[in-house]
């Protein structure tokens, strides 16, 4: 059976490239505010960088089961989706507003949440996040379909 919710004893990793660095902070803060612990694996300066350097790590986080779930932030999203999603385990997904950050959680048990800093304003960042890590996968049919991947 997949868990169903987010454990709340773990950390949530975090990362982002030089486009999402300043949402990262956000998201951080938010996180922390509501009594998480949050792994922050950089970026930490506006200055270009590589998103591997930072989807890989949260990835893995997440993967070997130190995170509750990972966040990562690039300038369209999809690097960092990309990067996430080659690691075994990992059901990353690029999330544009709330209703599909929901259902990536709700139909496909998605552990890491990607957003595309670029296309979406902080306040609608921050809201996704809220809505990934407070909606449970519903299992039944999408467990099925979750196992085949």
């Amino acid at each position: 059976m997949m868990p169903t919710n987010f454990d709340t004893t773990l950390p949530i990793a975090i990362g982002a490239d030089h486009a999402g660095v300043d949402y990262k902070e956000i998201i951080t803060q938010l996180l922390k505010a509501g009594g998480r612990t949050v792994e922050d694996m950089g970026t930490y300066s506006s200055d270009s960088v590589d998103y591997p350097d930072y989807a890989h790590p949260v990835a893995n986080w997440v993967a070997e089961g130190k995170a509750a779930f990972g966040i990562l932030i690039c300038g369209s999203g999809n690097g960092v989706c990309m990067t996430a999603n080659k690691h075994a385990s990992i059901r990353a997904a690029l999330c544009w507003n709330e209703e599909l950050a929901a259902l990536a959680r709700q139909h496909n048990n998605a552990n890491v949440l990607c957003i595309p800093a670029r296309f979406v304003d902080s306040s609608l960042a921050t809201a996704m996040v809220t809505t990934f890590m407070n909606t449970s996968f519903e299992g039944g049919r999408h467990e099925r379909r979750v196992e085949k991947i």
